[in-house]
């Protein structure tokens, strides 16, 4: 048996009616097979002795090589061996025999992306973004090596096992060392998810890559390819159709989702976003993607929100509240151990508590009625004696009913439609305040825009929080893992 420390792969002589035997390792106990292709075939494998660790082994016949395909396969050991990274496929080691050339690869149970899709027909947007993520942060790896992998697609990104679901790509057979401005010739991938310039011009660049992972996307979206076909006669009628890419009807994306989709399926590769601005694109939004510095920042935020509470300012501390869970969310489905998860999950339901339990301090209080007997009659109130002063003035009496319309409708929770009212009376209510001589009337205008002005401010503070988020508006990871649910789920 050899050692992956040679240059060159030894082959043998092929002889007529030979048969090779099944593939076999010392160290090795061969289990499922896992799939199969032109020259080669993987098994699922773990160790005879030790830690009996699962692996996937890659079976290449010698015999089944060709130049071109030994060059594939000596670049994919090769660039496999350098590689590290928590999203791409690892390779343990390699060996061979007389018969065939073993890949010692991760095993990843989750099966692959496509047999994931299928399963499921189509996938929310959510889970599509989670998923794009950690293609992103692989690609970014790849680039700052200046790797191309020249054949992306669902059947080559693999998934580790539920519930902490990771995506891995792998196959790296047709992958390249390629600098941005190198042109390539020769052909490769594979044409459902083959940039159209591949095929079209005959010369392309590493921006290939970007137009896959549209096409990846697109398919997690909506359950099939942009170039879908059903002969190969109308798949290359497509990719050479110069009609632009659109977006199916009846399936409903955000907006930021939709914009990266149109900027990565753009035909012209001059016109296709590029890696930096892929990279930094507010769909794929890394800062909120679960990695190790997501628990530090929500920590950091929320210790700050604590401080706001205490000092009284619930306006700050209620958005800190909030704004920590964006990087909670992502820190629970990093933490891999569920001790810790659930130990997390409980204290991020304490703050989340605590911001709602702020909104209700923050809420607007009715007036209590005044209290009188039966017999006493009924007082003027300031507003009333404000308006038989200004009876012979149109515009103010109508700037005073418009500010007592906003009382009512804050008494009414109505408080959209009573700032709308406060800040059209206290504008109108001010100008006459600046004009008014000193006296009675003048008096009771600045007392009624003091109280409105106060009113306002307190529904103001109050709607800028009411909306914010105290809960996880996606399934918590097992349930995600189970059943791809869009349900909004509190984390507790």
């Amino acid at each position: 048996m050899a050692n992956s420390k040679n240059s060159t792969l030894p082959t043998r002589p092929k002889t007529a009616h030979s048969v090779d035997p099944k593939p076999s390792l010392k160290n090795y106990v061969f289990t499922d097979k896992l799939g199969s292709g032109t020259y080669a075939t993987v098994y699922k494998a773990f160790k005879r002795w030790g830690n009996r660790q699962s692996v996937a082994i890659k079976c290449v016949k010698k015999n089944s090589l060709n130049k071109a395909s030994t060059e594939n396969l000596l670049t994919e050991i090769g660039l496999l061996k350098k590689l590290n990274h928590p999203h791409i496929v690892t390779l343990y080691d390699f060996l061979w025999d007389d018969f065939y050339i073993y890949i010692i690869m991760e095993y990843c149970s989750g099966g692959d992306l496509s047999q994931f899709i299928r399963s499921k027909r189509s996938l929310p947007e959510y889970i599509v973004k989670r998923f794009l993520q950690q293609l992103v942060k692989a690609m970014m790896y790849l680039r700052s090596h200046n790797v191309a992998h020249m054949d992306l697609k669902p059947q080559n990104i693999l998934l580790t096992a539920p519930p902490n679901t990771r995506l891995k790509i792998g196959d790296f057979g047709f992958a390249k060392h390629v600098d941005l401005n190198d042109e390539l010739h020769i052909m490769r991938g594979s044409p459902l998810y083959m940039a159209p310039e591949i095929i079209c011009k005959g010369k392309y660049d590493p921006r290939v890559d970007i137009w896959s992972i549209g096409v990846i996307m697109y398919e997690c979206l909506f359950g099939r390819a942009p170039f879908a076909s059903k002969s190969l006669k109308e798949l290359q009628e497509k990719i050479w159709d110069s009609k632009p890419v659109e977006i199916p009807y009846g399936v409903s994306i955000s907006d930021q989702c939709r914009d990266l989709l149109l900027k990565i399926l753009r035909r012209d590769p001059d016109e296709r976003i590029t890696f930096d601005e892929f990279f930094h694109h507010p769909f794929v939004d890394l800062e909120h993607s679960p990695s190790k510095d997501c628990l530090t920042k929500a920590i950091d935020m929320v210790k700050e929100a604590v401080q706001n509470d205490e000092k009284g300012d619930y306006k700050k501390a209620v958005k800190l509240y909030c704004e920590s869970l964006e990087y909670f969310v992502p820190a629970i489905r990093h933490e891999e151990n569920e001790v810790k998860k659930e130990a997390l999950r409980k204290r991020v339901h304490d703050y989340m508590k605590r911001a709602e339990e702020l909104k209700l301090l923050m809420k607007p209080k009715r007036p209590p009625p005044p209290v009188r007997s039966s017999s006493q009659p009924e007082e003027p109130n300031d507003i009333d004696e404000l308006l038989s002063l200004a009876e012979q003035d149109d515009e103010l009496v109508a700037a005073i009913k418009v500010l007592k319309a906003a009382e009512k409708e804050s008494e009414k929770e109505d408080y959209e439609k009573a700032m709308t009212h406060y800040e059209l009376g206290l504008n109108s209510i001010i100008k006459f305040i600046k004009t008014e001589e000193d006296g009675r009337r003048k008096s009771l205008m600045s007392k009624l825009a003091a109280k409105g002005m106060d009113d306002a401010e307190k529904i103001k503070a109050f709607l800028d929080v009411k909306d914010l988020k105290t809960e996880e508006t996606q399934p918590k990871e097992e349930d995600a893992n189970d059943s791809v649910s869009s349900e909004k789920c509190v984390i507790q």
